[in-house]
Order: structure tokens, then sequence, then C-alpha cells
């Protein structure tokens, strides 16, 4: 047996790939590439490895505007530190509005990986982690 079929895959990096929270495997979305714009947010109904159901009621994905709101803020932070720390800011120069405008162009670019990372992080929040042998067995139930 591989050391990667034994190990538990980490919560942040499979959230990061946006895999399925409950087997930390299974991919969530359709399409690979978040930048496939018409595909973006087109989700498998069930857990590919696990059979999870990933629309657990209807409606249940509005509250990913609260998720994404704070990754747009944590985002904005860490960018305005960054640039406050590297390059600093004045008031005789426009430096703050070039970083408004860089930030901006940064939040529209990352916005695809941003809905995905909101969706991810909003269901790991009401489904538990469980390893590999008891989601495939609560699977075998399920289907």
């Amino acid at each position: 047996m591989k050391q990667s079929e034994t190990k538990a895959p980490g919560m942040i990096w499979s959230m990061l790939q946006c895999k399925c929270p409950h087997c930390r495997r299974g991919d969530m979305f359709k399409a690979a590439n978040p930048y496939k714009l018409k595909s973006t947010l087109e989700m498998h109904k069930h857990c590919p490895v696990c059979g999870t159901d990933f629309e657990p009621e209807v409606g249940f994905y509005f509250g990913t505007g609260y998720v994404s709101y704070g990754l747009c803020i944590a985002l904005t932070v860490a960018s305005f530190l960054f640039c406050l720390t590297t390059f600093g800011f004045s008031i005789k120069d426009n430096s703050l509005f070039y970083w408004l405008g860089g930030n901006v162009l940064m939040l529209i670019v990352l916005q695809p990986v941003i809905m995905r990372l909101s969706r991810v992080i909003w269901l790991s929040f009401f489904t538990k982690y469980e390893s590999k042998e008891i989601a495939w067995k609560h699977s075998k139930h399920r289907n």
C-alpha cells in the first residue's frame, strides 16, 4: 500500500484543491479549471468517491456570500500590508490609488477561485470528515 493512501489528506490542502470535505478525495466540481466561466460552479450532485450529497437542501449555498466576503477582505488586507511594507504609501504620490486599482484587478481575476473556495469552505462547516474506509461503508448504504 502506498503511503499516500494511508495518510489522511490535510483539511486546508483539500479545501484548496476543492475536494469533498467528507472524504477529502473526491472532486466537488465537474471542471478542474475555475476559469472555464460557463462551468465554474457546476458541481457533481454527489461525491464520486464517498457519495456525499453536495446540495443537502435547496438554497444551501446562499451562505457562501459571507465566506466569499471574508476571503475578499482577507486578501485585501494582505495585499495592503504587503504593499505598505514593501513600497509604502504617501500622500504626495498616487501609490494608494495604484494599490486600490491593483487590488480591484486582483479580486476580479481571482473571483472564480474565490467563489469555488467559498463553496468548499461553506460545505466544510456542515460536513464531518471521515476516513476513507468509514466513508466508503456509508456510501454503500446510500447507494
